[in-house]
């Protein structure tokens, strides 16, 4: 099939850093967000946004606390999907993949190049825990900055998800809604 416009190209990654680095001009706010869908132990879908951080030539990465529980369910099941949709630019991507962790060098560089406050936000937040108050976070926070300073090493319950897609759907709003795929 001869693509064209939107859709050229015979690389999907490409494309989809392509149309990702088309939202990142159009988009006011988080582009790179993500309807991340698991399952729990008792194949219960969840879904909640994340941001997406890499598209690699083969697959798609993000990072999060490993304690949390869409990394249990990242780590049980093994597979995922996401959607990437831009409403401005009226398209979106569908992904359905395999899950695996990134826990080396590329994760620790991401983590380095997030700001000082996100690094320790990364060390004192429970993920998926319930909280005392805002407070106790802020405490926490504080009391992680003592301890690891100001420039913190990447904690080891921190680290990206590499999903490599079994299916990639790319979809744009059509006339009459006759949509393109």
């Amino acid at each position: 099939m001869d693509r064209t416009g939107i859709f050229a190209g015979e690389d999907p990654f490409v494309i989809a850093q392509r149309w990702l680095a088309e939202a990142e001009a159009a988009e006011i706010n988080d582009p790179n967000a993500i309807a991340l869908s698991t399952v729990d132990a008792d194949g219960m879908p969840n879904a909640r946004m994340v941001l997406l951080k890499d598209i690699e030539p083969d697959a798609f990465v993000f990072y999060t606390n490993y304690g949390s529980a869409k990394a249990q369910e990242l780590d049980g099941a093994g597979k995922a999907a996401f959607v990437l949709h831009w409403k401005s630019l009226r398209r979106q991507l569908r992904v359905r993949g395999l899950v695996s962790r990134e826990e080396g060098a590329p994760a620790d560089t991401y983590y380095a190049s997030r700001s000082l406050k996100s690094r320790l936000g990364a060390w004192a937040s429970q993920q998926s825990e319930p909280l005392s108050s805002r407070g106790a976070l802020l405490a926490e926070v504080a009391k992680i900055t003592a301890i690891h300073g100001t420039n913190p090493k990447r904690p080891p319950f921190w680290g990206g998800y590499r999903i490599v897609p079994l299916e990639m759907e790319f979809w744009a709003d059509g006339a009459f809604r006759l949509h393109d795929r």
